[in-house]
């Protein structure tokens, strides 16, 4: 036989020997040839509900990163700083009324002066003073107590000049109050409302302290005078230093 013919009829042999050897793994089910598989119901069921907790807790986990974003927002907001400050002007308000009452004329807001003040001026008038220095006196009580009533007047000038610009502030403190963004800013509003509350105190205590003072010396000079016009009665009504009594004629006699 021919060796070419020969090798042929082996290989059909042999391809005709694998095919049908691989003709009971072609006829066998499914699950005969890669294993058994089996759909069951039960672990289906448990699967989707895992994947459904899963996805869940991934919706959760969102949320909680959101509120955490959302809080975050909200705390740079309550930190955020007031733009808005009245400091300058409500200090530069009571300078302005300090200055006034630091300018009071002769007797001053001292009680150092004050005491002083009432031992000379205003106390008991003295016995070896002449009439001449007790004139003086009286004139210098007279200038204090003008001088006090200017000073009055002055001081309640200049508060109601403060009156616009406490207006004006209190106007934009209000807006920046309605206005705040956060708990920081509508505090901070707030805390300067009150100090534009504490000068307006600080102006209404300058008025009173000043008409109080005016009102005192007007009251010292009248003690005052009082005192000094008994001291002169004194005088005029000592025998020898004041009024000497005597006879006196009205009308002459004739030839006497």
């Amino acid at each position: 036989m021919n060796p070419r013919r020969s090798r042929g009829v082996r290989l059909a042999a042999a391809l005709l020997t694998a095919s049908v050897a691989t003709i009971p793994f072609l006829a066998a089910p499914a699950h005969a040839q890669f294993g058994r598989i089996v759909y069951d119901p039960t672990n289906y069921a448990q699967n989707l509900l895992s994947a459904s907790r899963a996805l869940q807790q991934i919706n959760n986990q969102i949320t909680s990163l959101q509120n955490e974003a959302q809080m975050l927002i909200n705390q740079a907001r309550n930190l955020a700083s007031l733009p808005h400050s009245s400091l300058q002007q409500l200090q530069q308000s009571v300078q302005r009324t300090q200055q006034l009452l630091g300018q009071a004329q002769r007797i001053a807001y001292d009680v150092q002066n004050v005491d002083q003040a009432f031992r000379t001026t205003y106390g008991n008038a003295s016995m070896s003073a002449s009439d001449q220095q007790l004139v003086a006196q009286a004139r210098d009580r007279w200038q204090n107590t003008v001088g006090g009533l200017q000073d009055a007047m002055r001081v309640q000038a200049g508060v109601v000049g403060n009156i616009d610009t406490n207006r004006n502030q209190m106007s934009a403190l209000v807006g920046q109050s309605q206005g705040a963004t956060g708990a920081l800013q509508a505090t901070q509003a707030g805390n300067q409302l009150l100090a534009l509350q504490a000068q307006q105190l600080v102006d209404l205590t300058a008025v009173v302290a000043a008409n109080g003072r005016a009102q005192a010396l007007s009251e010292a000079e009248r003690a005052a005078a009082a005192e000094q016009g008994r001291e002169q009665r004194r005088r005029f009504l000592t025998p020898g230093s004041g009024y000497q009594p005597g006879n006196a004629r009205m009308f002459p006699n004739n030839g006497n």
